[in-house]
């Protein structure tokens, strides 16, 4: 029904005529850049919540972003679980859904995998990380931690629907996809955009945006042998300031 709304929505939105429509997306030029790099320049002095997705993806390096051969693998159920880190991931409404939206950037065998469950039940689980920098960047860095849910020190138990929960997180999140990603390089999706309007990032990398309903809030459990004072850090968010990971404390107030 949701997805069924969300193509009628759509379609009533490609009538609408193009004085209405505001244009977001211009032809790759000096300002274009010039603008990309302030804005990097902006968001590092704002912190990002990170977090960290997780699904099943095929266990032959050879479909890690071949949708086709994805598909197969996942078809005869050879996967392994495997989990990406995420400095993009928000809440985007709660009414009358509950939505969360992350990009990630391709080729990637994450967004692959995301993309060939979309028309199953729930497709993944999102993490949020509690103050743990090194288990961020155990899954920020797939050429150092190929397979990071294998590694002896993530702990981690499933969902209802057999997702990787991480142990020491503030909180999980079971989601099912929408839809398949929308691509942030081609706005040809946007209703009233040019055919010609497509941007590539530099270096030729773009990315592409997922948005998920959350179907269940899941309780992280406790991980097992932790010292007393990591334990505190687990009521803490970990936050992406200034290229560092970091986490918050109050402001003290006026005496």
């Amino acid at each position: 029904m949701f997805l069924a709304c969300l193509a009628f929505g759509r379609h009533n939105l490609s009538w609408t005529p193009r004085k209405y429509i505001r244009c977001i997306a211009m032809p790759p030029n000096a300002d274009t850049a010039h603008t990309r790099e302030q804005l990097r320049q902006l968001l590092r002095e704002t912190a990002q919540s990170v977090a960290v997705v997780t699904t099943l993806v095929p266990s032959d390096p050879r479909a890690d972003t071949n949708v086709i051969e994805c598909r197969k693998f996942h078809g005869n159920a050879q996967g392994v679980y495997h989990g990406a880190t995420l400095s993009s991931f928000t809440s985007i409404a709660f009414d009358p859904l509950p939505l969360v939206a992350f990009s990630l950037r391709i080729p990637s065998r994450m967004a692959t995998a995301l993309n060939t469950h979309v028309n199953d039940l729930s497709d993944t689980s999102v993490s949020t990380y509690a103050a743990q920098p090194d288990l961020a960047v155990k899954f920020s860095r797939p050429d150092l931690h190929p397979r990071p849910l294998e590694d002896s020190d993530v702990q981690w138990t499933k969902s209802e629907e057999g997702f990787p929960i991480l142990s020491g997180t503030l909180g999980a999140l079971s989601c099912t996809l929408i839809s398949r990603s929308l691509p942030l390089g081609d706005l040809r999706w946007v209703p009233g955009r040019h055919p010609s309007e497509q941007v590539q990032g530099c270096g030729g990398f773009t990315s592409e945006l997922f948005i998920a309903r959350v179907l269940r809030v899941e309780r992280a459990p406790r991980i097992e042998g932790q010292m007393e004072e990591n334990d505190k850090l687990r009521t803490l968010p970990l936050l992406y300031h200034r290229r560092k990971y970091a986490t918050a404390s109050d402001i003290p107030s006026k005496s």
